[in-house]
């Protein structure tokens, strides 16, 4: 499989750095949605997981209604804790009038050099036709 879901091993050591800052007026970060096989707009396939260090066009989905090249920008949600785990969400991201076949998607932060945060792998494709795409 060339999608895998993982946190990219990159961002744990960038999280140790300070790279990354998920506070409502932090760094700005985006999800792009990634073809596993044909519906790319290239004739590469995606391949994202732990390896991936940031942001690739390779395999990326093409533009197609509300979807532009590189992904849409998330909207934060300050980060909290439960228990033991700190933990942040963003509110959820909807492509509309899109036609677009995608296996994944990547969460990078668009603020820092696109450098990764984490790989997400559908398990199946979303295909919405002239329709909205919810992630």
């Amino acid at each position: 499989m060339a999608i895998a879901q993982a946190m990219c091993t990159a961002f744990k050591q960038e999280l140790m750095l300070g790279t990354h800052n998920f506070a409502t007026n932090g760094n700005a970060f985006k999800l792009a949605l990634y073809a596993e096989s044909s519906g790319g707009k290239s004739s590469t396939t995606a391949t994202l997981g732990a390896a991936t260090t940031a942001f690739t066009t390779t395999g990326e989905v093409a533009s197609s209604g509300t979807y532009a090249t590189g992904g849409g920008t998330l909207t934060k949600v300050a980060p909290t804790t439960s228990g033991t785990t700190a933990f942040t969400d963003f509110a959820d991201l909807s492509f509309t009038t899109a036609t677009i076949t995608a296996m994944g998607a990547l969460i990078y932060n668009s603020t820092n050099s696109n450098k990764d945060v984490a790989a997400t792998d559908f398990s199946s494709n979303k295909t919405p036709t002239s329709g909205t795409c919810t992630i």
